[in-house]
C-alpha cells in the first residue's frame, strides 16, 4: 500500500469500514510510515475534538498567522 492509497480510504479507516485483508495492509504500512501514522492520528483526534462540541478560540494573531501561511500554501500549489 502506498501513502496515496492510505489517503484515498481514509475515511473507511476512521469508519472503521474495511475488509480484514485491507486492514492488514493498512497496518503493515503504517508500520512503516510515520507521515500516514500522524495523519491517522490526527485526524481521529480533530474528529474527537469536533464530536465533544468544544469550541477552542484561537488568539487572534495565532489565527491570522495561520491565515496567511495556509494562503501562501495555496498560491505556491497553484504556480
Amino acid at each position: 500500500m502506498t501513502c496515496t492509497e492510505f489517503l484515498q480510504i481514509l475515511d473507511n479507516v476512521i469508519d472503521e469500514s474495511i475488509a480484514a485483508e485491507t486492514r492488514a495492509e493498512i497496518e503493515a504500512h503504517l508500520r512503516k510510515c510515520g507521515h500516514c501514522e500522524v495523519v491517522l492520528d490526527t485526524t481521529r483526534k480533530t474528529i474527537e475534538i469536533y464530536r465533544c462540541h468544544e469550541i477552542y478560540e484561537l488568539p487572534t494573531e495565532v489565527s491570522e498567522r495561520l491565515h496567511t501561511a495556509i494562503m501562501d500554501k495555496c498560491r505556491k500549489a497553484a504556480r
